[in-house]
């Protein structure tokens, strides 16, 4: 059986793409056609599969080829899996600082203001929520109550659970927001595509912050070691979600 627990994440801030995409691919099949010669396409119950490529990462240090010559090391072939950060950092719900958007804060202290050892605090998400209503493996509609909101659910936002049944860090988004409660932490009724990949119970936690997704290297992709001149050059990686 294959394992989603646990699993290393992918050093989004050290790779540096100059780019990333993520979309939900197969979402649907083919119906045939109507009378007029139309296509009519019936959606997937499983809601697609995730796929992402983190572009034109920056390989010029010492410990960027190390890194990426693991990475090659343990992910080529597509059996093992690790979690890919969805990187939303600019468009999300957060709140700003300095006027740039903050998804977490760190550097927090102990109780007594004391940091660790190295310098180093605790970190925090500014924006995470927290499921309202229990819903069944394959569900589309969630209850969500969100914390930190520097703006309303809206349009879209990429979220992530962690799924401690056995599949692990799933991503998220929702299509369409179909109610909401007023108040300073609103409890949102949200239609999402993929659904659900395990059932959640009341209280499990939701995180905006960085959302990630338990991933392989996609099918036919390998990623080599590469050395060019002056010792810098630029690789792609593409991911698909781990089944």
């Amino acid at each position: 059986m294959a394992n989603f627990l646990n699993l290393p994440t992918l050093d989004a801030n050290f790779l540096a793409p100059t780019r990333t995409t993520v979309d939900v691919l197969g979402s649907s099949i083919d119906g045939g056609r109507n009378g007029a010669g139309e296509g009519l396409e019936i959606e997937m119950s499983g809601g697609g599969m995730l796929a992402s490529t983190y572009e034109d990462c920056k390989i010029q240090e010492k410990q960027h080829f190390e890194y990426v010559n693991w990475l090659g090391a343990r992910f080529n072939g597509g059996f093992r899996f690790l979690n890919v950060p969805i990187i939303t950092d600019w468009f999300g719900p957060f709140p700003s600082v300095g006027k740039i958007p903050t998804p977490s804060v760190s550097g927090i202290p102990h109780s007594d203001t004391a940091l660790f050892s190295d310098g180093s605090g605790y970190s925090q998400s500014t924006v995470w929520g927290e499921i309202t209503q229990a819903a069944a493996l394959n569900a589309g509609i969630i209850k969500m109550r969100v914390y930190g909101l520097a703006r309303p659910l809206r349009w879209s936002d990429w979220f992530s659970i962690y799924h401690t049944g056995g599949k692990g860090w799933r991503a998220y988004r929702y299509w369409d927001v179909l109610s909401v409660t007023a108040g300073t932490n609103p409890v949102y009724t949200l239609a999402i595509s993929p659904p659900l990949r395990e059932a959640v119970a009341v209280g499990t936690r939701v995180e905006f912050a960085r959302p990630r997704f338990a991933a392989k290297f996609k099918s036919g992709f390998t990623l080599p070691s590469v050395s060019e001149a002056f010792f810098v050059t630029q690789q792609t990686i593409q991911f698909s979600e781990a089944f």
